[in-house]
């Protein structure tokens, strides 16, 4: 059984995951802003589209925002 949410299997082939390749591609802050961004995202739409789904994304995407700040709580745009 696959993990649409944590890992869904779209984003898991080869060696590395999308969400790590996206990070690689970006400074601190422009990911901290993809993350948040997402989480709105999901936020937004879950009536209209996958519900609880689209609120599990949601929480998945703020919690890495909230790992990355706890790492280094000086990388925060917004602070």
């Amino acid at each position: 059984m696959t993990d649409s949410v944590n890992h869904p299997s779209h984003y898991t082939t080869g060696d590395i995951e999308c969400i790590d390749a996206i990070k690689a591609s970006m400074t601190m802050n422009e990911y901290l802003g993809y993350l948040r961004g997402n989480s709105i995202k999901y936020l937004w739409r879950y009536r209209q589209k996958n519900g609880v789904e689209d609120l599990r994304k949601a929480e998945w995407y703020t919690r890495r925002l909230i790992q990355e700040l706890e790492l280094d709580p000086f990388n925060d745009p917004l602070a």
